[in-house]
């Protein structure tokens, strides 16, 4: 069901074999080797080479397709099928970020201690984003196929669900009973104080244990996935306006939350630079605290034209662009054959190359996004697949063989470079 629509966007498109080639085969990897459909109506994603599907990683995997026509209407209805189990798995427990197939009691690691077990629970890492991930893609789907099958019981009661948990870590410290211990001697893979993190003040935003990558926040209050919270809270409003008008109550609380996340994001946000003036900062903690960086997991600052918080003349983001690819950001590396954003989730000097999709999708100068089309050229290992990270002196060196949710970004920015990005 997919290589007609392939090819015809690949028809007439200004792009070298090579590049023809990877993006055929990165959308196809998606769809042949991660997606099972289950008895029911509803479908599983895997992330790539874990057994397990992730909220966010199924909602960036996914969202590329929406710019695909589809006349037989079988890509949307798989779209749809994996929407449902998201926000299956949302009722489920909001603060696990990866699930199993069945309940079955897989896991990352056995020795996890969090204050709820459940066996549909791959990792209990809680994230932010996770959240807001199959809300963006359900809005998508709407607002691309027209269908509203999606907006049923199961919608809304996850939504209430999501709802609540926002409201319960704008306050974490007083009503939150989330913890999470990984006493494997990996900093990152835990919170210090119990499990419980870093004390934070209140601030209006909405505390996260984790970041994209997985990687344990240094500071409660991560600013990009705050900011993706804002603008998903937007899609809440307009959805429930058009198909649960008779839910007042909760549609003031989303307009509320809303507000009060992005009042928190000005108050507190905003650092002033000695070098770039006035940046986001990455995370915070309320209380004076801040962490200047950014790290290539979506959302991240670089990506925040791609969430759609703001728009990319916005004068705050350039500023934190050019913080954000500069060594002044100790996640950004040079190296002999790439240069770009990495993570602390991978070792030192490693670019990502989700990182470099992100940087051509909110680009507006063309000569950087040609050099970024060349870096993904030459820096697959000769794979013709995308990877998490690899060494920016030699891109045969990477992580990750298989990485959907890379592959599928890569294939937003082609589209955009060719006119064909609807999103």
């Amino acid at each position: 069901m997919i290589d007609n629509a392939v090819d015809q966007v690949l028809e007439r498109a200004n792009l070298s074999d090579k590049l023809k080639r990877m993006f055929r085969k990165c959308m196809l990897n998606t769809i042949t080797t991660t997606l099972v459909q289950k008895k029911d109506d509803s479908a599983f994603l895997f992330t790539g080479d874990i057994p397990a599907m992730w909220l966010r990683d199924s909602g960036g995997q996914l969202r590329v397709f929406l710019n695909l026509d589809d006349p037989s209407g079988k890509l949307y209805d798989v779209i749809g099928a994996v929407i449902r189990q998201q926000f299956r798995y949302i009722l489920l427990d909001p603060y696990t970020n990866a699930f199993n197939f069945a309940g079955n009691g897989n896991c990352w690691s056995a020795i996890d201690k969090s204050e709820r077990q459940n066996p549909w629970s791959w990792e209990r890492k809680y994230e932010l984003d996770s959240l807001c991930f199959p809300v963006e893609l359900a809005y998508f789907y709407w607002k691309q196929t027209g269908r509203v099958d999606l907006f049923d019981g199961d919608f809304l009661a996850a939504v209430k669900e999501l709802i609540r948990v926002f409201r319960v870590e704008q306050h974490h410290e007083e009503q939150s009973e989330y913890f999470f211990i990984r006493d494997n001697g990996i900093e990152q893979d835990s919170l210090p104080n119990d499990g419980r993190g870093i004390k934070v003040g209140y601030t209006g935003m909405i505390w996260s244990a984790f970041r994209p990558s997985d990687d344990a926040c240094e500071y409660g209050y991560l600013l990009p996935a705050n900011m993706f919270a804002v603008v998903i809270l937007g899609y809440l409003e307009e959805i429930m306006t058009a198909f649960y008008p008779e839910e007042t109550d909760l549609l003031g609380t989303i307009t509320d939350v809303k507000k009060e996340v992005q009042a928190g994001i000005v108050e507190f946000g905003i650092v002033e630079h000695p070098k770039y003036g006035k940046i986001y900062a990455y995370e915070v903690d309320g209380l004076g605290n801040s962490n200047i960086m950014d790290d290539t997991g979506v959302p991240s600052l670089l990506s925040l034209p791609y969430i759609k918080y703001c728009d990319t003349d916005d004068a705050i983001y350039q500023n934190t662009r050019r913080f954000s690819l500069s060594k002044d950001n100790r996640y950004y590396f040079e190296g002999t054959a790439a240069k770009g954003l990495g993570s602390p989730h991978t070792p030192p000097e490693y670019v990502w190359h989700m990182g470099l999709a992100i940087q051509g999708l909110t680009s507006t100068d063309e000569e950087e996004c040609q050099e970024l089309l060349r870096l993904f050229e030459t820096t697959d290992a000769g794979t013709d697949l995308t990877h998490e990270g690899f060494l920016a002196d030699d891109p045969t060196i990477y992580t990750r063989e298989w990485f959907s949710w890379s592959n599928s970004i890569f294939c937003e920015f082609v589209l955009k470079e060719i006119g064909k990005l609807k999103l």
